[in-house]
Parts: structure tokens; C-alpha cells; sequence
């Protein structure tokens, strides 16, 4: 009797969580996390256990700039980072203690740069010259996570 009552529990589980569907939230735009990550990238040589010892990318507060999508031509640039943009940005948006964003987009194409005291970072190009593209299709998330890197050396 128990074993009955433990396959019927069984199937009934199975059932009941087959039938649930993973949360998918209303709408469409760009989700992700920032981190930032400074100081010597190299792989090193070492005698100690851990060899490799490079401080690793931490999750980062910052204000985000969606523009519509740029041309790199379109920029100035002074020490890694870009200091004049023709276009008006379209939103902004502040990550969260960890890194963490989410924005509601019409589907498209952007460009996204992360606020800098100096100035503003993007470091991903696409073959046709755009800064940080990302496209956003109907009815579906795209992650971007962003590693703010200018101060690292590789």
C-alpha cells in the first residue's frame, strides 16, 4: 500500500511540474549585470599554491545610457573613454548594489554606455563600426552584462 500511495505521489509531482511554465516577464529590453574589474590581468608565474592570483570583476552601482545605435566615427575619445555624443540618449537606468539592471525597450537597435565619473565606457564593437550594440526583439529579454575594464591592463 505505501509503495502505491509513493508512486501515485510520484506521478502526481511530475504531473503537476510539467505542466508549470518558467516566469517570462511582460515586455522587452536589455537585462544584465555590471561589474568592474582594475589592475594587472596578466597570468603570472608564481611558486605559491595559487598561481593565479588576479582580482576578479566585482558586481558595480552605475547609471547606464541607452542611445540609439552609434557609430564609433560618431564619438571623442580621451583616455579609454567617450566624452561627446551627437545624439541625445533615449533612457537611463541605475543598477542595483549588485550590478543588476533591467530595462523596457521598443524592439530595435541600441548602443549602451556606462556612466564614468570622466566620462562614458563601452569596450564592444560590432564589424560594422557600432558601440555596444544590442538588439531587442519583440516580446523577448537580451542580456548584456558589462565588464568596465579601463583601468585593467591584459
Amino acid at each position: 500500500m505505501n509503495r502505491l500511495f509513493f508512486v501515485l505521489a510520484f506521478f502526481f509531482t511530475a504531473l503537476t511540474f510539467q505542466s508549470c511554465k518558467p516566469y517570462k516577464p511582460e515586455g522587452q529590453g536589455i537585462t544584465g549585470t555590471i561589474t568592474w574589474l582594475e589592475g594587472n590581468q596578466m597570468p603570472t608565474i608564481t611558486d605559491t599554491e595559487n598561481p593565479d592570483e588576479r582580482p576578479a570583476a566585482k558586481p558595480i552601482q552605475r547609471t547606464l545610457r541607452i542611445y540609439p545605435l552609434i557609430q564609433f566615427e560618431d564619438l571623442k575619445v580621451e583616455q579609454g573613454l567617450y566624452t561627446a555624443i551627437a545624439e541625445k540618449p533615449l533612457t537611463e537606468v541605475q543598477t542595483d548594489e549588485n550590478g543588476k539592471y533591467s530595462v523596457q525597450l521598443s524592439p530595435g537597435r541600441y548602443s549602451v554606455f556606462v556612466v564614468e565619473e570622466d566620462g562614458l565606457f563601452a569596450n564592444i564593437f560590432d564589424g560594422e563600426g557600432n558601440v555596444q550594440p544590442v538588439t531587442v526583439k519583440e516580446n523577448e529579454w537580451t542580456l548584456l552584462d558589462i565588464e568596465v575594464n579601463y583601468q585593467a591592463v591584459f
